[in-house]
């Protein structure tokens, strides 16, 4: 008794392998110039907005958390520090920068995304700003978030722009730490 021909499964299957995409390319933006005064023989150059590579390093703070629960009161026992939190690194580029969650229902979408996981209770839809200098430096700015913000420890007034230098560190929400790295 025959039965229907089988037909031989291989072995080894190939599949077409695309090369990757190529890494995303950053925009720049133009630089600010104006027109040279050409009758005087030395015009000032334009400012060139964040022309040096900083970073910034989203961690969680275990310090800023303790100190933030102890003065909460009963309050700040309901919010867990989280057991593990991936640093999370952004380029900083362009005239600006927020720093916020993401909410689509209100159009809020921060180049500094801190969403989570883990998700930080305190961080507001849009907590703060991170401001390019004409001299390549940045600053941060509190637009009037719904917890504050501190760098190195020291809290600082809504609307204040505050400048900032390599190593200086910006709390936010209940536990989260950027710490800002020129170079």
């Amino acid at each position: 008794m025959s039965g229907p021909a089988v037909t031989p499964v291989p072995t080894e299957i190939s599949i077409p392998v695309s090369s990757p995409p190529p890494p995303p390319v950053t925009p720049t933006l133009p630089i600010p110039s104006t027109s040279p005064d050409l009758s005087t023989p030395s015009a000032p150059a334009a400012p060139a907005y964040a022309t040096a590579v900083w970073t910034a390093v989203a961690s969680a703070d275990r310090d800023y958390y303790e100190s933030v629960r102890a003065a909460s009161g009963p309050d700040g026992e309901s919010i867990p520090f989280p057991a593990y939190c991936a640093e999370r690194r952004f380029h900083l580029s362009g005239s600006q920068m927020q720093i916020g969650r993401r909410s689509v229902s209100r159009g809020v979408d921060p180049e500094i995304d801190l969403t989570g996981p883990p998700a930080d209770p305190g961080i507001s839809r849009l907590h703060a700003v991170l401001i390019a200098e004409a001299d390549g430096s940045w600053s941060v700015l509190d637009p009037g978030s719904a917890n504050g913000t501190s760098v190195n420890g020291t809290e600082i007034p809504t609307g204040d722009r505050v400048p900032l230098r390599d190593g200086d560190r910006i709390n936010v929400g209940a536990w989260t730490a950027i710490t800002v790295h020129r170079g």
